[in-house]
């Protein structure tokens, strides 16, 4: 099989794996037991379950804790990020190196349901095509199901979204200006490909997308905040002066007025877990919720 390639933006912003699973925070309850339901494994007991580009596992670990014991496979093409994961030795779960357009260690039909987490906030939208899907409808059973879950904080989501002002605010204006030509879910591109099926002779996934979301906030201290921004691949390659700049400004709109804090000083983190499901076109339709 080939070796999984890994866009150099990712590659490189994803270096600091430890600092990546440390920061990143991880999914609320009530939306994860929604897309579990959505895509039918809830209670499901052993279902086969596969996490896309799993990162370092911050949804694996969830999975793995679940009681119906889920059978995972993580597949994690970037190194440092699937040594992380390794080291977890999370019960049930096996790691697995490629990408969603490569999977040919994978079986034809056999696995329930494939999600993609997190991590793909960065990853799914560049490996969203159609040979990605075709690979990805491959894996699965004919009833199975396809599940994204993202967790977005309010600086770093589309400009379409109302945000608290702020901190955070500023920092989306700042996150924004960095183009390093990858796409990312606050593009809103990512639903093309699902969209582009209509265009083709074959349809893979039904549609529409069934989605839902929760609202999320958290307080934390300046300087864990600071370093979850670190996390950002197109923030994690600064160095030298721009890093300055982007850090001052950073000081200067968590100072202001206008950002929340509570009586220790933490300073308010807002965020949507946004998630989506369909299933094969061979399945019965997807069930509404959400």
């Amino acid at each position: 099989m080939p070796e999984p390639h890994i866009a150099e933006p990712a590659q490189t912003g994803f270096a600091s794996a430890r600092a990546y699973d440390a920061y990143r925070p991880s999914y609320p309850a009530e939306a994860v037991e929604q897309l579990l339901d959505g895509l039918g494994i809830a209670g499901v007991k052993g279902a086969k379950v596969v996490d896309l580009a799993a990162g370092t596992g911050k949804f694996t670990e969830i999975l793995a804790r679940r009681p119906e014991g889920y059978d995972v496979v993580a597949i994690e093409p970037h190194d440092a990020m699937r040594e992380q994961l390794e080291e977890k030795s999370l019960p049930r779960v096996r790691v697995v190196k490629g990408t969603a357009d490569a999977m040919s260690n994978i079986p034809d039909g056999s696995f329930a349901c494939v999600i993609t987490a997190q991590h793909t906030s960065d990853l799914f939208p560049r490996f969203a095509n159609v040979d990605a899907l075709k690979e990805i409808a491959r894996i699965l059973q004919p009833s199975g199901t396809f599940g994204l879950i993202w967790n977005i904080e309010d600086y770093n989501s589309p400009r379409s979204w109302a945000i608290h002002p702020g901190w955070e605010r500023t920092m989306r204006d700042i996150i924004w200006t960095f183009d390093d030509n990858s796409p990312r879910f606050r593009h809103q591109k990512w639903r093309k490909v699902f969209d582009d099926q209509s265009n083709s002779s074959t349809l893979l996934f039904n549609l529409p997308l069934r989605e839902g979301s929760v609202d999320f906030e958290t307080r934390l201290p300046r300087e864990t905040i600071w370093s979850r921004l670190r996390t950002l691949s197109q923030l994690a390659i600064l160095e030298g002066q721009g890093l300055e700049k982007v850090r001052k400004t950073f000081i200067e709109s968590v100072n202001s007025g206008e950002t929340e804090t509570d009586e220790s000083g933490r300073i308010a983190v807002h965020g949507r877990t946004v998630f989506f499901w369909t299933s094969k076109v061979s399945a019965e339709p997807p069930k509404s919720g959400g």
